[in-house]
């Protein structure tokens, strides 16, 4: 309800390599589990809120607005969104400026592919465990759902860069959030603009480098996906999973694209109890 949201953590700006800043927040317990949330396409930090609420109270959580989303940096340069490392780098630098020392991390959607990015440059040794949620972490043009971001066209008005974000969002639930948070999705999702998501869609990573890079992991992996989901075919999960081993599967099967939020209560409970998990040897 409004006036009941999630007051922001406490925020510390940090550049990235290339000089880009980037906004992040903390809540919880320092001494805690290190949990570090990595949002979705034209997302931001305030879509996790109901996990910070539920994982404040005994874990150290960390939070940050990619480039370009949220109350980060938007250079207009798109390689600025693109190549081998960026996305990594971002990762990395907030893991570093916050002085994680093996933080679970969960990616929904690109989150999850920048992760992906990660696990390439990085390797998992600076992690506890991954949970993946409705990304398509190996890019497969099979994996992507009739509800996925359409390309936008070079010139666009305001009213059709508004239509094209409500479409967008609308695809991503399966179950509808109420008006109020619909509402509030929309208003940070319209703080990335048009030329922002342009460039993003040209960034990709080739499948057999993915693959290599999963099949390295040895960290615990959670692959968490609705059956419901038109942006990333179900289908995705399994390649995924298929892909590392010792990963689990846990299927949301009346979710879409939102299964943290379409059933919150759920998905708390399932990351909580991975998050315990992964702090064992």
């Amino acid at each position: 309800m409004v006036g009941q949201h999630l007051t922001d953590g406490a925020r510390s700006d940090v550049c990235a390599p290339d000089g880009t800043r980037l906004a992040v927040y903390e809540w919880g317990k320092p001494e805690g589990p290190e949990v570090l949330l990595v949002h979705g396409f034209a997302q931001c930090h305030l879509c996790f809120e109901p996990q910070i609420r539920a994982l404040a109270g005994h874990c150290r959580v960390v939070a940050f607005d990619f480039r370009g989303h949220g109350a980060s940096e938007q250079p207009a340069d798109p390689a600025a969104y693109q190549g081998h490392r960026v996305w990594a780098d971002d990762l990395a630098t907030v893991m570093a400026a916050k002085g994680l020392k093996r933080p679970v991390l969960i990616g929904w959607s690109m989150g999850g592919r920048v992760i992906r990015q990660y696990l390439i440059n990085h390797g998992d040794a600076g992690i506890a465990g991954i949970n993946f949620v409705a990304s398509q972490v190996i890019e497969e043009p099979r994996f992507r759902g009739p509800g996925a971001p359409k390309p936008l066209p070079e010139r666009m008005t305001l009213a059709e860069e508004i239509d094209a974000a409500i479409a967008f969002l609308d695809g991503c639930f399966a179950k509808k959030p109420s008006e109020a948070a619909f509402r509030r999705a929309l208003g940070y999702n319209m703080r990335v603009p048009a030329a922002v998501r342009r460039a993003i869609a040209g960034w990709s990573t080739a499948a057999p480098l993915t693959i290599d890079a999963l099949r390295r992991v040895t960290v615990p992996v959670l692959i968490t996906h609705g059956r419901q989901d038109t942006v990333v075919l179900p289908a995705a999960a399994e390649m995924t999973a298929s892909t590392i081993a010792h990963a689990r599967l846990s299927w949301f099967d009346d979710c879409g694209h939102s299964p943290f939020v379409e059933d919150a209560a759920r998905f708390n409970d399932e990351l909580a109890a991975f998050v315990e998990s992964s702090r064992r040897p």
